[in-house]
């Protein structure tokens, strides 16, 4: 906002002169009266060379760091403020312009016959005295009127410079209004780059639009995740900054990167603002830093950091300070030693050494500037000085009111060996700015050249509604010039091609430094990668990461983000109200999982799978089912297998007395088919032991009803029997009846209930058959393996209908249970069914509350007790008489024909007797 006042106010300012400069002319001017009037004179130091030129270059450089700091005078006219601090890096710029214009008027290839000068100023890196020098450039003279050029050398053809953005920023307002060429050498703010404010300002250094660029993309690099700025307070830092974040929010996904904190440093010392920036610097955790800023602001903040003793920072650098000899100190390398910086193209100019070598302040005694460079070089005197101020080591010996003269203890002798110097001056070693301004010369020089090749004769030149088409390189306006050097500027320097683009941008590459210490002590800018932008979205950047020095006790590639990384297992959550970069890390929930760092989300496991206890992976979900290898499997198929055993005993006792009566009572072949179908109950149980599978889901119900349904049938073939028999005593129709109903009826009602079980059971497995499931919602972390039985009406049908064959064999039994006879057959069945009954009734509510293998093996028990019941039931007592009683298996005794002593033999249904006219009526039923 205040540089936006500061325009306002200036621009204010040169129409005001210009509308005094215009009445002025319209004023008779009084004879003897000068037609100017001085405003003003500028305090200006520098080099001038136009006397005997054709034409004349500027420049503007920061040959010193600083103004002298004065109150506002209020009884005497404003001075223009001098400047303090020797600056030799921009004094070698200043030589290099002369040393390129020097070249220039040698080269015979460029403005043959044409003599160049030059007018080069001191800006003070203050923005002050760069637009006193823009002033200056446009009136000729050191005076306050820009709407005349008063000067009576050489016109001027363009201007180069004025450093720093916020410099060349100022000083383009003001030629830009006259359409003056401006040719920068270290102003990469992309603020530049905007023609429609800065129409004639062009660049041989890239925009920091491509710096930034480049930044982001070793940030990214690097996987660094928090990172902190630290800004100048000028356009330079601030936009530079601001490009920074744009390029981080471009090239990364949102919250991958983020800025921990953004400071700036303050323009006009302020050592309350510096600390503060120390004090975020220092309790922060962020280990990355980038800084967009001069060396010559950056340099307080620095001492103020060495002071607090910060160190395992790591610091980004920008083109401006990252070869700075101001900055890049040995006693500064504990702080920013392995910082990582973007140095512009180096470049190799012949003859340079020499040229900066030949200085010396006894060959021009008004050379008060090579004087000062002398005395601040060497820390001495020059004889009969009247410099009134050098920075380093100087005591105060002498003063007045306003200004104080320091000077050294020894006086310098003039034999002094530059040679011998080591500083910044005669680095000609890493020549990446000074490089920049001897480019921009030749841009001039090569805009001059295009302009004195148009010729009318050879075709019509470009310049419209003026007397001829083409400009003379002798007389022509600076928009002439601006023509050529806005339009396909492409030339060639020391075999470097520079083409500099309608924006006035150029695009060459980066080198990617590292501070490291050499073995002599010093520190090295090594070459550790490059990034080279070849269009606006044309990006190559190399980085080798063994070269890099990294300055942390670990020696490693510094980790910094805001908070520890997740590990695998945990997610990052949100935190409110601070970067997406800090976050908390919540583990994952059951079944999900992460296995990478910072996951942003976890992600469900596969349907088989479960997570393992650090959440970082899946494993196979438990699989649970009753296997034949478990104790409890392995008890069940003893059971069963043992009891078809017992079953097939038992046939093999009918078989060898199956001549005798007992066996023959009532119906042989029954008796087979019920032991037939209690092996096939008993071994259906092993089918329900194993990992379900389709088949076997099947299977096991099918026959599981199908042998229960044979069974049951058989029994109710021979209770019916016995019904009719007990009937028979008291009704003469039951007795007609029983004696019609044959052995083959009884085997007619087996075969009708086994085709109607078959009939369901085959409906069953066509309409929706059972199938194998694999049971996940009653335990996540294992599977149930278990069989889905299809359709639950079915299921109850079929096996609802060998209930219905339970209850007619259990009715008919009980009713014929007191049947006077020796064995009543009916006794032993009704306590079967019951036993039938009371298993599966209690089966219901023990297979409804368990789950799993122990729901399976509730069934098992189920079948093989209702299975035990029956052959215990039915079967045992006739055993007991084959076996053991074998005198009572006799024809008169099963006949009813002998008594019998023997009572604890029970008596057998084989011989029914009743008293009906006190006669015996035998109800053997033979087959």
């Amino acid at each position: 906002m205040a540089h936006t006042k500061l325009w306002v106010l200036l621009v204010l300012f040169v129409c005001t002169l210009q509308y005094l400069a215009a009445t002025e002319e319209e004023k008779p001017t009084p004879e003897g009266e000068e037609e100017c009037r001085l405003l003003g004179k500028f305090d200006l130091r520098g080099y001038v060379e136009a006397e005997n030129t054709d034409h004349v270059i500027g420049g503007m450089f920061p040959i010193h760091f600083r103004t002298i700091l004065e109150e506002d005078p209020t009884s005497t006219p404003p001075m223009s403020p001098q400047c303090e601090g020797f600056n030799f890096r921009g004094y070698r710029w200043v030589k290099a312009m002369i040393h390129a214009i020097h070249d220039v008027n040698k080269n015979a290839d460029i403005l043959p016959n044409i003599t160049l000068g030059y007018q080069i100023y001191d800006t003070c890196y203050t923005m002050s005295k760069t637009v006193e020098n823009s002033l200056a450039f446009l009136t000729g003279q050191n005076e306050t009127t820009p709407v005349f050029r008063c000067s009576s050398g050489a016109p001027l053809a363009a201007v180069v410079g004025a450093g720093g953005s916020t410099l060349s920023i100022a000083s383009s307002r003001i030629l830009g209004l006259y359409y003056f060429p401006q040719v920068g050498y270290a102003s990469s703010s992309l603020l530049l780059s905007d023609k429609y404010q800065f129409p004639t300002y062009l660049r041989t250094i890239p925009s920091d639009n491509v710096q930034s660029q480049g930044m982001a993309m070793l940030v990214k690099h690097f996987g660094w995740k928090w990172v902190g700025t630290i800004a100048a307070d000028d356009d330079y830092g601030k936009y530079g900054v601001k490009a920074f974040k744009e390029k981080i929010d471009k090239i990364s996904k949102p919250g991958e990167i983020c800025i921990a904190f953004s400071e700036t440093i303050p323009k006009i010392y302020s050592r309350t603002k510096i600390q503060t920036v120390v004090e975020t610097v220092k309790l922060t955790n962020a280990t990355v830093i980038v800084v967009y800023s001069s060396d010559i602001d950056f340099h307080p903040l620095l001492e103020e950091l060495i002071i607090s003793n910060i160190t395992s920072k790591t610091w980004i650098a920008s083109e401006a300070w990252v070869t700075s000899a101001l900055i890049a100190r040995p006693e500064y390398f504990p702080l920013l030693g392995g910082a990582i910086g973007f140095g512009v193209k180096r470049g190799h100019i012949p003859g340079l050494k020499e040229f900066l070598l030949d200085v010396h302040p006894g060959r021009d005694p008004d050379d008060d500037l090579a004087i000062e460079f002398w005395q601040s070089a060497f820390n001495c005197t020059w004889p009969n000085a009247s410099i009134p101020y050098n920075t380093d080591n100087r005591k105060n010996v002498t003063g007045h009111e306003n200004r104080v003269n320091f000077t050294s203890d020894h006086y310098c002798t003039g034999k002094e060996k530059l040679e011998e110097l080591n500083n910044t001056y005669l680095d000609v070693e890493e020549l990446r700015i000074t490089y920049n301004v001897y480019k921009a010369v030749f841009a001039v020089a090569h805009g001059l050249h295009k302009l004195s090749l148009c010729d009318t004769n050879v075709r019509p030149g470009p310049f419209i509604g003026t007397p001829s088409s083409c400009a003379s390189i002798d007389e022509f306006e600076p928009w002439q010039l601006m023509y050529y050097m806005k339009n396909a500027m492409q030339f060639t320097v020391l075999d470097d091609f520079v083409n500099i683009d309608t924006k006035g941008d150029v695009y060459t590459p980066y080198d990617i430094l590292n501070w490291q210490m050499n073995g002599t002590g010093d520190i090295a800018f090594v070459n550790i990668g490059k990034f080279n932008c070849t269009g606006e979205e044309s990006f190559e950047f190399m980085v080798y990461n063994d070269s890099v020095f990294w300055n942390n006790p670990a020696s490693a590639n510094p980790r910094s983000t805001c908070n520890d990384n997740c590990q695998p297992g945990y997610r990052k959550g949100i935190q409110q109200g601070k970067p997406p970069c800090c976050y908390d890390c919540i583990k994952c929930a059951e079944g999900q999982f992460s296995n990478i760092t910072d996951a942003r989300e976890c992600n469900a496991c596969p349907e088989d799978y479960w997570s393992n206890t650090d959440r970082s992976g899946c494993v196979h979900k438990q699989v649970e089912f009753l296997g034949y290898d478990e104790a409890l499997g392995t008890t069940l198929i003893v059971l069963a297998i043992f009891g078809a055993c017992v079953v097939l005993a038992v046939t093999g006792v009918y078989i060898k007395y199956r001549s005798t009566a007992l066996v023959k009572a009532n119906d042989r072949e029954l008796s087979f088919l019920i032991q037939f179908s209690l092996v096939i109950t008993l071994m259906t149980s092993i089918l329900f032991i194993g990992k379900p599978v389709d088949w076997s889901c099947q299977s096991r119900q099918v026959s599981l009803a199908l042998g229960f349904s044979l069974c049951l049938s058989c029994v109710l073939g021979k209770t019916v029997m016995l019904l009719l028999t007990h009937l028979a005593k008291n009704s003469k129709v039951a007795e007609k009846a029983r004696m019609v109903f044959r052995p083959i009826f009884q085997k007619i009602i087996v075969v009708l209930s086994v085709l109607t079980e078959v009939g369901i059971c085959t409906a069953y497995l066509i309409i929706k058959p059972p199938h194998m499931y694999k049971n996940t919602q009653f335990q996540n972390i294992r599977i149930i393996f278990e069989c889905n039985e299809g359709s639950i009406v079915y299921l109850c049908v079929m096996f609802g209908f060998d209930v219905f064959l339970a209850l007619q064999c259990f009715l008919t039994a009980f009713i014929a249970r007191k049947l006077p006879n020796n064995f009543n057959e009916a006794k032993f069945v009704t306590f079967g069914m019951l036993v039938f009954f009371i298993v599966w009734i209690s089966f219901v509510p023990a297979y409804l509350s368990t789950r799993g293998k122990f729901k399976v093996a509730v069934e098992i028990f189920a079948i093989l007790a209702s299975s035990f019941g029956l052959l215990g039931c039915i079967f045992v007592p006739k055993c007991y008489i084959i076996l053991l009683k074998p005198l009572r298996n006799t024809e008169e005794i099963v006949h009813g024909k002998a008594a019998t002593n023997d009572k604890s033999a029970p008596p057998t249904s084989a011989s029914c007797t009743s008293e009906v006219n006190n006669t015996t009526v035998s109800t053997v039923l033979e087959d």
